[in-house]
């Protein structure tokens, strides 16, 4: 739709449709992050300066109480008999005092943008209205368009005078869908607004784009007297291109309804890769650095993948080390000769055990001690702990000492 190198230029009085050459300008790189920046430093420099009164804050005689009154040293307003009186002023924390950084008219409004740059985001946001995929993301209702991006003849234009003549063009190529869907969007807008003079907000409808110049006495061009007057639709000449119009917000994809002669125009507004621009001293597009932009179909190719090493997975699990002396298979990988020593001590076990017979020693000369039999031993022991027991439970009794051991302690 965007990228074939015809487009249709759709007439509803012909019924054998003409083409035209592709722009040069709608095959340029679409880069977004260009078109916010530009975006959002162009859309500061229509405001005008505020502030708030010089003196705000500061209409009072206060001033501060000093040390020793167990209170801060803040300036307090002077007096008595009321509640202000004794109460902190001047500083951005008290009441009635004036704000932290008060604005000034003399701040810095507007900011300056390179003219290079603002070239490259209304090339990109060309770019980006050509392409079906954006302009549907941005909420155009594009569903019944013949094509995108959507030309019509100036055949059908230059006759329109009225509104409902407008209308009914729209109807007839598939565009009035969206523009029944900003009506269905205008509601009054929450906040303070209201008491602005911005009460209603709404959605944003086609751009209409043409070359017409105003004639004679009019203030304007017929064919923008007969479609500035329904709601949302805008208009712009084609070399007179605002970037706030074709990138509201700072997102591409704005629907654009070229005028014929409009659309032929565009090569000599922007110029090519190859040949400056005729309106644009020096100008030429920005070249794309890659032909092919779709890095997902390149990387996935057969021409790629076929020099590529297979992936390297990484192990879910990792293995533990294991002790060789309580894990047999870790064992083996140590010492292979380790299973013929398993092999051996188990058919080792499994013999049966032949019983030894001991050899009698041969009896000793002279006559042997005959053994005591167990329980003639068993009766001496009992025999033994009897009288040791009848000494030990006996009472002790002091010595008589004689007359010579009294004698001999006095």
């Amino acid at each position: 739709m965007a990228h074939r190198p015809l487009v249709t230029v759709q007439s509803p009085s012909t019924k054998k449709p003409s083409t035209i050459k592709f722009p040069l300008v709608l095959t340029a790189p679409i880069r977004a992050d260009l078109v916010v920046s530009v975006h959002t430093r162009m859309n500061k420099n229509h405001r005008q300066p505020y502030a708030v009164q010089r003196t705000a804050g500061a209409q009072t005689s206060a001033q501060s109480w000093g040390t020793g009154r167990a209170v801060s040293r803040i300036p307090r307003v002077p007096g008595g008999g009321t509640h202000r009186s004794g109460q902190a002023a001047f500083g951005n924390m008290c009441r009635g005092g004036r704000m932290f950084a008060p604005n000034h008219i003399w701040r810095k409004w507007h900011v300056k943008i390179s003219k290079g740059q603002r070239r490259y985001a209304t090339v990109a946001a060309l770019a980006g209205s050509a392409c079906a995929p954006l302009v549907m993301a941005r909420g155009h209702r594009v569903e019944q368009l013949p094509e995108v991006p959507l030309v019509v003849a100036d055949a059908d234009l230059n006759n329109i005078s009225k509104t409902k003549d407008a209308v009914k063009l729209l109807e007839s190529v598939g565009a009035y869908a969206d523009v029944q869907r900003v009506i269905d969007s205008r509601h009054i807008r929450p906040g303070k607004g209201k008491a602005r003079g911005r009460k209603y907000v709404q959605k944003k409808e086609p751009l209409i784009i043409h070359n017409k110049e105003k004639e004679g006495t009019k203030r304007a061009p017929q064919l923008v007297q007969a479609f500035r007057n329904i709601s949302g639709v805008e208009l712009c000449h084609v070399s007179r291109l605002n970037l706030l119009q074709l990138a509201p917000g700072g997102h591409v994809g704005r629907f654009i309804i070229w005028t014929e002669s409009a659309f032929k125009q565009l090569d000599s507004v922007f110029g090519g890769h190859k040949f400056d621009s005729k309106q644009k001293s020096g100008f030429r597009l920005p070249s794309p650095l890659l032909t092919n932009s779709d890095i997902g179909r390149i990387i996935n190719s057969t021409e790629v993948q076929s020099h590529l090493r297979p992936a390297h997975k990484q192990p879910l699990y990792t293995s533990r080390k294991k002790n060789p002396l309580k894990n047999f298979a870790a064992l083996v990988k140590l010492n292979p000769y380790a299973v013929h020593q398993r092999r051996v001590a188990f058919n080792a076990s499994q013999q049966p055990k032949v019983s030894k017979k001991v050899a009698k020693k041969p009896a000793g000369k002279g006559v042997q001690k005959p053994k005591p039999s167990q329980h003639k031993q068993k009766k001496a022991l009992q025999k033994k702990r009897a009288e040791f027991h009848k000494i030990f439970n006996t009472p002790s009794v002091a010595p008589v000492r004689s007359e010579l051991e009294k004698g001999a302690q006095l």
